[in-house]
């Protein structure tokens, strides 16, 4: 044999061995990726398989989330983000990157709202202090309502290191140790960005965190949140929370497939007793907390112990499966580890927030998709911004 015909052999194996691993590569993503400029990302990156025939249900496309503080809320805004994008949705988007947070939410403030236009938006999802009354105004009848809860001693810890800077109660803390020894010493209602500092959940619900705690007053509360939000997550249990999202919306697995978003470098374990101060501290959030900790477990039961399990478990195994396939390295990394500027998330002062490596060995489509999972929320909202706005500056519509 010449070779000629060797090196033609030669060729035709390794072309047929690259083939194979792009192959395997969208097997894994189990989607079809259409053509798409190479100079721009494309926003409707991909199609997604239609539901089994055996789903009786109508995926949900109107949704608004309130994304609370220090709850994993940035993870399930990246979901949403990529749900949206992909199946061409209309976010209500703030000017910058929350609406007008820490004052209560207006309708005016959604960028382009225009009352007399109607309700073209199908998600909202941003940093707010909920106003029940303005979201009405701005979201559709069916909208689907859903939050998030987490802990209240964990929520404090997260919150004291990540606002130590700006909120004046955390800033006039030596340490954590000291805030949470004697709270009152350092808390003045009214003082700048304080509502980090006591109750934040609560007060992110639209309620007035400094009212003294009442059975009364935290049993109207929770009636209000029962009443508006058709779910209600915990963040210590994300991946049971994601299985219960999925089958609400009626969504598929890889819909509710996600990494963890805007996790710090480290967090302080806190002890027994610092649990339970804190806890007393923020009585609120932790009646809150309690009652919705109950009604979750009842959906878990009524959607089946088992069947969780094994959800959860495929879950998981999806999850291994995409960051093997998507990323350097098992985990987040530091932000000076990321090359990628458009891949590093906001950092706070005096705190780290860690990020992803996408690897940068996958073919253009595949490595876009990968992308996308672990897009900061900031750099994400800019993405749909500019894409949605250039939309309605050609066809004169939102």
């Amino acid at each position: 044999m010449r070779l000629s015909q060797v090196c033609r052999i030669q060729v035709l194996g390794y072309g047929l061995l690259v083939l194979m691993t792009i192959g395997f590569a969208l097997q894994i993503l189990e989607i079809y990726f259409p053509k798409s400029s190479p100079q721009i990302p494309p926003l409707h990156l991909v199609t997604k398989k239609p539901s089994p025939s055996y789903r009786t249900c109508q995926p949900k496309q109107h949704i608004m989330f309130l994304k609370t503080h220090k709850t994993a809320g940035s993870t399930i805004l990246n979901l949403l983000h990529r749900y949206g994008e992909r199946n061409g949705l209309v976010f209500a988007l703030p000017y910058r990157y929350q609406f007008n947070y820490p004052y209560s939410f207006q309708s005016h403030d959604v960028k382009g709202y225009n009352v007399s236009s109607g309700q073209p938006y199908d998600i909202m999802c941003h940093h707010m202090r909920f106003n029940y009354q303005e979201v009405r105004k701005v979201m559709p009848p069916d909208t689907f309502y859903f939050t998030i809860l987490r802990d209240p001693a964990n929520v404090a810890e997260s919150s004291f290191s990540y606002y130590h800077a700006y909120s004046m109660a955390f800033k006039k803390a030596p340490n954590l140790k000291a805030f949470i020894s004697h709270p009152s010493r350092y808390y003045r209602t009214g003082d700048r960005y304080n509502n980090y500092a006591r109750n934040p959940v609560w007060f992110d619900l639209g309620f007035d965190s400094d009212v003294p705690f009442t059975e009364t007053y935290a049993k109207s509360g929770i009636r209000a949140v029962e009443n508006i939000f058709n779910l209600v997550l915990l963040a210590e249990y994300f991946d049971e929370s994601m299985i219960l999202l999925k089958e609400e919306l009626c969504w598929d697995l890889n819909d509710v497939v996600t990494f963890k978003l805007n996790s710090r470098e480290t967090s302080k374990t806190l002890d027994h007793e610092d649990i339970k101060k804190l806890r007393e501290w923020n009585k609120l959030d932790w009646n809150l907390y309690s009652y919705f900790n109950c009604t979750f477990w009842d959906k878990v039961e009524r959607f089946g112990r088992a069947r969780m399990d094994y959800e959860v478990k495929k879950l998981k195994e999806r999850r291994q499966q995409l960051a093997k396939l998507c990323f350097e390295g098992s985990g987040p990394v530091m932000p000076e580890q990321i090359k990628e500027k458009a891949l590093i998330p906001f950092q706070p002062k005096n705190e780290k927030i860690l990020g992803w490596v996408v690897r940068e060995d996958l073919p253009h489509e595949v490595r876009t998709y990968c992308i996308r999972m672990v897009t900061p929320e900031h750099q994400y909202k800019d993405l749909l911004d500019a894409h949605q706005f250039s939309l309605g500056a050609s066809n004169g519509s939102v």
